[in-house]
């Protein structure tokens, strides 16, 4: 199943006709005095032309999404499938593409789609990706219960009557709106007890893998990456690269380089499989300067050459 990259204009075009409107009827009023954007929806508004779909693939979407979903459904991400009999909250980030599958014809609930760049505003220094709930690799999909799914829509009911108000600070209250959503589902995360004292090395595999996992997804054929080597990691955390080896080694039997590789490598698999983009595109984005240096170093990682990889 494909994963597409859905930017605000793609999901503005569907949404409108699932609801057979003009785009611009479902454009907040007055959004482009504010920088980023925000708006809010009904499912059951919006769900008709996707509830018939036979196959809908992945998306990779270009926003933030959270949603309260009533209803029985089931949220499938790459390596996983978290099966929703009644209520849940959903939260959903740029860089995990996952898809959502209604399972029966009873379906209400709301969600809200917002980028960075709104929230932004809150002048706090928030970077969205750094919360709990949106870290890479995670699947935020929450079963709730009556009462929570009842307490959660009166922020999403709050928010859809400031949309509609002419409050000259709506966004700003609006924005706090979706600060309490978010804090609602990280405290429905687990518990994951802290070691009181945090070892360095542990901290320097932390802040590594945080900084790999910052490079992707690949999105645009002029997106490029920025670190590809151990060294350049190792600058960008102010550590001498053979330490940073040395604590790689140590906590993960593997060498940064071999880090590195692996999560280009995987990378490289997604835009093979999932994208039209020729080899030579995909050979810059991830950092290679010839085409035949990407291919020399795929066909080391995974014993296939990538035209071999993108056709089998």
């Amino acid at each position: 199943m494909p994963i597409r990259n859905v930017s605000l204009d793609d999901f503005y075009a569907e949404i409108a006709a699932s609801m057979d409107k003009e785009v611009a009827e479902l454009l907040p009023r007055d959004i482009t005095r504010d920088i980023g954007h925000f708006n809010v929806f009904d499912i059951s508004e919006t769900i008709q032309q996707f509830r018939h779909q036979k196959q809908m693939p992945y998306d990779r979407r270009a926003y933030y999404k959270i949603s309260l979903i009533r209803g029985k459904n089931r949220a499938e991400y790459a390596d996983k499938v978290i099966p929703i009999q009644k209520n849940a909250l959903l939260f959903a980030s740029p860089k995990v593409p996952y898809h959502w599958v209604p399972e029966d014809e009873a379906q209400s609930g709301s969600f809200c789609v917002f980028t960075e760049a709104f929230l932004a505003r809150n002048k706090t220094g928030l970077i969205l990706d750094d919360l709990p709930i949106f870290i890479s690799g995670g699947c935020p999909v929450f079963e709730i219960t009556d009462e929570q799914a009842s307490e959660i829509g009166h922020l999403f009911q709050n928010m859809e009557q400031e949309i509609r108000s002419n409050y000259e600070f709506k966004y700003d209250l609006i924005r706090s709106y979706v600060m309490q959503l978010i804090h609602y589902g990280q405290k429905l995360q687990p518990v994951i007890p802290e070691r009181a004292s945090q070892n360095a090395s542990a901290r320097i595999l932390s802040l590594f893998i945080e900084l790999l996992e910052r490079q992707f997804p690949i999105e645009s054929t002029n997106q490029r990456l920025k670190l590809t080597s151990a060294k350049e990691y190792a600058d960008r955390l102010a550590i001498h690269v053979n330490h940073l080896n040395k604590v790689m080694k140590e906590l993960t039997g593997n060498t940064t380089t071999h880090l590195i590789k692996g999560r280009i490598t995987q990378e490289a698999k997604i835009l093979l499989r999932q994208t039209n983009w020729n080899i030579s595109e995909i050979a810059y984005s991830l950092g290679f300067e010839e085409v035949a240096h990407f291919s020399n170093f795929f066909k080391k990682q995974t014993a296939h050459t990538p035209q071999s990889f993108r056709t089998s």
